[in-house]
């Protein structure tokens, strides 16, 4: 396969790409990747946490489902999912979603400086299976339901009732990514035959109303592309994935994340990671676990996906071995951390606070492999910068 590279570069800051901490600076990524010793060295044995980090890492639990946010009075949502970081003063705000029906919905922890828990909140209630979503750079939550026709609801972290978007179409939702240089929103449908969309805003900031645009493309894992609308955004009777002639299938799209002219997104039915240059319009694969040489594929049950300030990305696993690998610009792939004992559970929502030096993520069912047992976590370290 042709090899490409990029270069990623986002700004932290208001009216920029800050919506999930993360911030691409010079690094390059070609694919696909393969096995090499991590940046940060082996694995050690495991903490009281019962995670497995390399030297310099520690962990934290930060709250656990059914139980109040410790210094706070507010309970934290069963089988917490899709997660974000917003910068808040001198602080920042972790949401994240709950993969419940009925209930679903999703919660917000206000941090303050030293990343001490201040205050905790709902943001949604009411809703169906929140998964993943996706931070929009006005300081939104866009959070979608993971069910047939679900919807798309914007939250507020910093105030205000959230509002269902369905414009941005309905259909098995997944996670979404916002681009501001050509001003849409990414999504991703969690089918085993699912696309990859676009929602092309009328009005930048305002998700009321706009165009839902599906990806076309040849079969292959590499290629040129092309946006086309969907007649029906609704998906009734035909589904949005059914409508467009010519749109690319995808098995079971996962976490999505963009930066500087590029976007990632994950498939777990087949263990990719598909990069995707959306200014030169091609596609190829960042990970794929048959193509991983030499040994044993590191990454399986691909899932959620963030970036580091660094430029690495960082992919979550839905079972496999519990870990969250991690994809390095120069195009190796590592196990960045392990969870012991929870194998019927899944890792979701990483997502890095805005200095970059804290990574929160969940374990969705715990210890117990029920959606009650839910546990989210921060580590911190010397992340590389």
């Amino acid at each position: 396969m042709q090899r490409r590279t990029f270069l990623r570069t986002a700004v932290l800051g208001t009216g920029t790409l800050a919506f999930t901490g993360s911030l691409w600076q010079g690094a390059a990524l070609a694919a696909p990747a393969q096995n090499a010793p991590g940046p940060y060295g082996p694995l050690l044995a495991a903490d009281a946490n019962g995670i497995h980090l390399p030297a310099g890492f520690t962990s934290q639990v930060i709250a656990r489902s059914g139980q109040a946010v410790p210094g706070t009075s507010y309970t934290w949502h069963p089988a917490p999912d899709g997660g974000a970081c917003f910068a808040d003063g001198d602080g920042w705000i972790y949401v994240s979603n709950s993969e419940v029906t009925p209930g679903g919905g999703a919660s917000a922890i206000r941090f303050d400086a030293a990343g001490t828990v201040v205050a905790a909140f709902s943001i949604l209630s009411g809703t169906r299976q929140n998964c993943a979503g996706g931070a929009t750079p006005w300081n939104t939550w866009l959070s979608c339901e993971e069910v047939s026709r679900g919807y798309v609801y914007e939250t507020y972290p910093f105030g205000g009732a959230a509002v269902r978007r369905p414009a941005m179409g309905r259909f098995k939702h997944e996670a979404a990514a916002a681009d501001p240089v050509r001003k849409v929103i990414y999504l991703t449908e969690d089918e085993t035959n699912g696309r990859f969309y676009r929602f092309v805003p009328d009005t930048w900031g305002d998700l009321s109303s706009g165009r839902l645009q599906v990806l076309r493309a040849g079969s292959a894992t590499s290629g040129s592309f092309t946006w086309a609308d969907v007649p029906d955004p609704d998906g009734w009777p035909t589904a949005t994935r059914s409508q467009v002639s010519g749109s690319k299938a995808f098995n079971g799209g996962e976490g999505c994340y963009y930066a500087d002219d590029t976007v990632w997104f994950t498939t777990k039915g087949d263990n990719r990671v598909w990069q995707v240059n959306v200014a030169a319009g091609t596609y190829e694969l960042a990970y794929d676990d048959s193509l991983v040489t030499p040994g044993t594929p590191p990454l399986t049950g691909v899932d959620n996906v963030t970036g580091s300030t660094f430029g690495d990305l960082y992919v979550a696993e839905d079972g496999g071995t519990m870990e969250i690998c991690l994809i390095t610009p120069d195009d190796t792939i590592s196990p960045f951390l392990r969870i012991n004992g929870q194998s019927s559970s899944e890792i979701t929502g990483p997502a890095f606070n805005p200095a970059g030096d804290r990574l929160y993520f969940s374990s969705q069912r715990g210890t117990s492999g029920s959606s009650s047992g839910g546990i989210t976590y921060c580590v911190t370290g010397p992340f590389r910068t």
